[in-house]
């Protein structure tokens, strides 16, 4: 007697969700959405521009500061503190505002959620550092023009030397954001770390005390700090000299080792 056997049902392929398979539009709008937040809450922005525009104005209303000092090398102390000023906007953006909103993801199981998506967690964090390099370089526009137009500070007079020596200042210090962000437990424990770091580095800045004032063994320690090292690069630019070879070598150095650690303990739950 021939029986006829019904063919198994086959199974359907179960379709995993590859980071591969988002469409690149996606990036595109994890970019503005991140822009979207920042916006409503923009004490990146607030901070980065209003403190020191504040200090600016402050400094501007002292008369000493605007009197040319040998020991400043024949600069006005007003001169010497817009370096110290747009290093200071960078390290406020890097250690207080970028590592907040990352640890809270986490901690919130964000980026876990995102891993069983098409879309990988790694695109947030790009779109992150996306959006807060945008501020940053917003709110050095911002402190720049208005030092020039309403404060009466020259134009740099080296703005390629001034561009990259910005450009690894930023990578440094966000660098270094990027490690408070992997190994800070919360989102208070991350603001905590950055205002433990911030406040060190911005004394080596000459924020209290100008760089050139300092004495042999705080200078050498300067030298080799991040902050210390934008300034000097930074001055060096505004001033139309090409910076040397240390100060860039050594933020390029910080942005490389701190990128690496923190590639190396940054988790994603």
């Amino acid at each position: 007697m021939n029986t006829y056997t019904l063919p198994r049902a086959q199974a359907r392929p179960t379709r995993t969700l590859r980071p591969e398979t988002a469409p690149r539009a996606a990036f595109g709008q994890i970019v503005r959405n991140q822009a979207r937040l920042a916006w409503r809450l923009p004490a990146g922005l607030i901070f980065g521009v209003g403190l020191p525009v504040l200090l600016l104005v402050i400094f501007y209303q002292i008369p000493s500061f605007h009197q040319a000092e040998t020991d400043l090398g024949g600069l006005t102390p007003f001169d010497v503190y817009i370096p110290i000023l747009i290093s200071m906007v960078i390290a406020i953006i890097a250690l207080i505002s970028l590592p907040g909103p990352l640890v809270t993801y986490r901690d919130q199981g964000v980026l876990r959620r995102l891993a069983t998506t098409p879309v990988p967690p790694s695109w947030v964090l790009a779109a992150q550092l996306a959006v807060s390099f945008c501020i940053t370089i917003a709110s050095l526009l911002i402190l720049i023009v208005a030092s020039m137009t309403f404060f009466g500070v020259e134009a740099p007079k080296n703005p390629g030397a001034l561009a990259l020596a910005t450009v690894l200042s930023v990578a440094a210090m966000f660098a270094i954001g990027l490690c408070i962000a992997a190994v800070a437990r919360s989102g208070i424990a991350a603001r905590a770390i950055g205002a433990a770091a911030f406040y060190p580095m911005l004394f080596f800045s000459g924020m209290w005390l100008p760089r050139e004032l300092m004495s042999g063994a705080l200078q050498d320690i300067s030298n080799f700090t991040p902050l210390g090292a934008a300034v000097e690069a930074i001055q060096d630019s505004w001033q139309g000299q090409f910076p040397p070879a240390e100060p860039l070598l050594v933020l390029a150095g910080y942005a490389l080792v701190f990128a690496l650690i923190a590639r190396r303990f940054f988790r994603w739950e």
